[in-house]
């Protein structure tokens, strides 16, 4: 199948690029409302799983919630207050950075890359993830040596839960960029947990996994990041963004959205999803900077990315 284009990129008045991808909406109990692209087909969500796996550590024992499960659940940035919650985790548990499996990294909040004198496994966007799973193991009894290897007791306890919400089993199993197993599976189904998420019962490990992400979306994300604005600019929404081009979102009735751009861009991502919420009936005043990013020349603007996804 050849994906629609989604997204265009216009240069002085010339469409220089484009963005071909794939897109599902799903109402509140699950039914798909709007398809486009391959969204039946198994895909790699990368990041946008966390919120499925941050489930899946509290019902193997994690007691976080609030700040620390939003961080769990995230793709930090690698900024001071991100790295400070990240070592108290870890030792809270009886760790220090030494347990992560996580490779070194550089921040990715440009001014504090720049002022890092070297990589490090706490600064890696991937490092909140890995000090949960390991605060996971230590609740749970399990070793911590090899947490990240798909056989361990963990991982299979999460890959449980990713079949479970999302309705569908794992295609295949790969590695992520952290090193942690990677699930593979359906955008439908990936919407579908979202929206499971946002519309789950008080108390249950859904919801503390969604409240705790909307209440402290810079933890989830960072300064100036796509889940940082739309979760500060849409009350009740569920953001998510992972590597290659994909993003879900849930809105607080459980309406949900994913999306995945196929050449694995992420400039498109943010465009189009302020596209399809507007499309929903969302008040998208507040998000004009991630809706038509500039196309820079010369330093000033001389072109824009242009959503050409056609509501239905």
């Amino acid at each position: 199948m050849t994906e629609p284009v989604l997204v265009e990129v216009e240069r002085s008045g010339l469409v220089e690029s484009v963005h071909r991808g794939s897109l599902v909406i799903t109402a509140p109990d699950g039914s798909v409302i709007h398809e486009v692209g391959g969204v039946t087909s198994p895909v790699f969500p990368r990041s946008s799983t966390k919120p499925l796996q941050g489930v899946g550590m509290l019902r193997a024992g994690l007691d976080h919630d609030g700040a620390d499960l939003a961080l769990a659940c995230g793709s930090h940035s690698g900024e001071a207050g991100h790295v400070e919650r990240v070592a108290a985790m870890l030792a809270a548990a009886g760790l220090d950075e030494s347990a992560l499996a996580c490779p070194p990294a550089y921040p990715l909040h440009e001014p504090t890359m720049h002022a890092a004198t070297e990589p490090l496994r706490v600064t890696m966007n991937c490092s909140g993830k890995h000090a949960g799973m390991l605060a996971t193991c230590v609740a749970a009894g399990w070793p911590t040596d090899g947490y990240e290897q798909s056989g361990h007791p963990l991982q299979k306890a999460l890959a449980d839960t990713v079949v479970e919400l999302t309705g569908e089993p794992i295609a295949t199993t790969g590695v992520d960029g952290c090193g942690a197993p990677l699930f593979a599976y359906s955008l439908t189904g990936l919407a579908r947990a979202f929206g499971r998420l946002v519309r789950a019962s008080a108390g249950s490990e859904e919801l503390r996994v969604a409240d705790a992400m909307r209440a402290h979306p810079w933890l989830v994300a960072g300064t100036d990041r796509e889940d940082t604005a739309l979760m500060g600019a849409v009350p009740g929404l569920l953001s998510k963004i992972g590597a290659e081009g994909v993003l879900a979102f849930a809105l607080a009735d459980g309406t949900a959205v994913a999306l995945k751009m196929s050449d694995g861009a992420k400039r498109g991502c943010a465009p189009l999803a302020v596209a399809v919420l507007a499309y929903l009936g969302v008040d998208v005043s507040d998000l004009e900077a991630l809706a038509n990013p500039p196309v820079l020349g010369g330093g000033r603007p001389v072109g824009r990315l242009r959503v050409s996804w056609s509501a239905p």
